[in-house]
């Protein structure tokens, strides 16, 4: 079975588990939120776009936004909502497409964002790599994804060491820590210009969930200050000028 037809079916599972969950409400999308300018006008790139609600949500704010997926179910699941949301029906496109390999010519996009993507592609630093390739020069990365060096991601590590068989609930789920997320972002040409994170839990019972601290995520300079133990870390970069 192809990692492609892996991935059909788990967003097949997720939709129908939850048909009307709302994507952007995630708190990855809400971190890239309140760094992104506004975006009327520009042309945006959602890498691993869903069910395709940050787009929708993107493409309300009058720009012009394509939502691209590995999976064709996720795809078809983010078209079929998009059909509920007219007024929409010119500025969101969805698209097929392998962040390793992306289908767009070279400086299409003013912005790109990846959500808690990279991980789950066989190479990242290729995905990466892509990204800065359809950015426009000048233009601006959105970037987040899990980051193992916090108490949920060593003991995450330490359940798989001890529990061998344990599998994650996706196809494909790599394990980074946030020097190697930055290495991704920096050693493929991007230059970074903020980072930051968001989720800081701690899972102080074994089989319980563990215990969040959301009022962490209200003050920017604290939740800065321990963005290398969040859960989800968080890159912004951008796409140095043509000269």
């Amino acid at each position: 079975m192809s990692l492609a037809t892996e991935y059909d079916k788990w967003h097949a599972k997720v939709f129908e588990s939850d048909p009307e969950h709302a994507d952007e409400s995630s708190p990855w999308y809400q971190i890239v939120l309140e760094f992104l300018p506004p975006v009327q006008g520009k042309r945006i790139l959602e890498i691993a776009c869903g069910r395709g609600g940050f787009s929708r949500l993107l493409g309300s704010r009058d720009a012009s936004v394509c939502g691209a997926d590995f999976s064709a179910s996720a795809v078809a699941i983010a078209k079929e909502r998009l059909l509920g949301h007219p007024a929409l029906a010119d500025s969101v496109t969805y698209v097929q497409a392998d962040a390793q390999n992306l289908p767009f010519d070279e400086n299409s996009f003013d912005i790109v964002i990846s959500c808690e993507t990279i991980e789950h592609v066989p190479d990242p630093r290729a995905a990466v790599r892509e990204m800065y390739r359809v950015c426009k020069p000048g233009g601006t990365l959105y970037l987040t994804t899990p980051n193992y060096l916090n108490f949920m991601g060593l003991y995450l590590m330490y359940a798989a060491v001890r529990h061998p068989g344990l599998k994650s609930s996706q196809p494909l789920d790599e394990r980074f820590f946030f020097p190697q997320i930055r290495q991704f972002v920096a050693g493929t040409g991007w230059k970074i210009i903020r980072t930051d994170g968001t989720v800081h839990q701690f899972p102080f019972i074994p089989g319980r969930e563990p215990v969040q601290f959301p009022k962490l995520e209200l003050n920017r300079t604290i939740r800065r200050f321990l963005s290398p133990f969040a859960y989800h870390y968080f890159v912004m970069a951008r796409k140095g000028r043509a000269r």
